[in-house]
C-alpha cells in the first residue's frame, strides 16, 4: 500500500503539468464563431497582463501549492522529510481546490449572464482529478504510517 501511494505521488508531478496546459475551458461570444480553449496556463498569462496581483494569487493556488505539496509528500514518502509537515502540506492542497471552484464559479456566471458560450474541456476534469488524488494520497499518507 505504501508503495502504490508512493507512486500514486510521483505520477501527481508528470500529471499536474499536463493538466495546466491542458484546455480547461472553450469560450467565445457565439458558437458560430468557433471557440478559444483556454487553459491554466494561457489564463494565467492573460491574467499578468491585466491584473498583477490576482495573477499572483491564481500562480500560487494553481501552480506553486499543489506542486510543493506534492513534492513535499515525495520527501515525506522518502524519509527526506518529517511527517510532523503532513498538516501543512494537506493546506496547500486544499488551497489548489480554490482554482477548480472559480473555474466552476466562471462557468456558472458566463452560462447565467448568456452573453457568452463557455464549455467544460477535458482538462477541467484532468485537473480537479489531480487535486483531488492529491487530497486522496495525502490522507492516505497520514495513515499510512501510524
Amino acid at each position: 500500500m505504501k508503495t502504490v501511494i508512493k507512486w500514486a505521488n510521483l505520477s501527481l508531478l508528470v500529471l499536474f503539468p499536463v493538466a495546466w496546459f491542458a484546455p480547461l475551458l472553450r469560450a467565445g461570444l457565439l458558437p458560430l464563431f468557433g471557440l478559444s480553449e483556454i487553459s491554466v496556463i494561457s489564463g494565467l498569462q492573460s491574467l499578468w497582463e491585466t491584473d498583477v496581483a490576482l495573477a499572483l494569487i491564481v500562480t500560487g493556488f494553481a501552480l506553486f501549492a499543489p506542486y510543493l505539496k506534492t513534492i513535499g509528500l515525495a520527501l515525506v514518502h522518502a524519509g527526506l522529510l518529517h511527517r510532523k509537515l503532513l498538516p501543512v502540506l494537506n493546506v496547500m492542497g486544499k488551497l489548489a481546490m480554490a482554482d477548480v471552484f472559480l473555474i466552476a464559479l466562471y462557468v456558472v456566471l458566463v452560462k447565467g449572464i448568456g452573453l457568452a458560450t463557455v464549455e467544460v474541456a477535458w482538462g477541467h476534469y484532468l485537473f480537479t482529478g489531480c487535486i483531488l488524488a492529491s487530497l486522496g494520497i495525502s490522507a492516505l499518507s497520514g495513515k499510512a504510517r501510524r
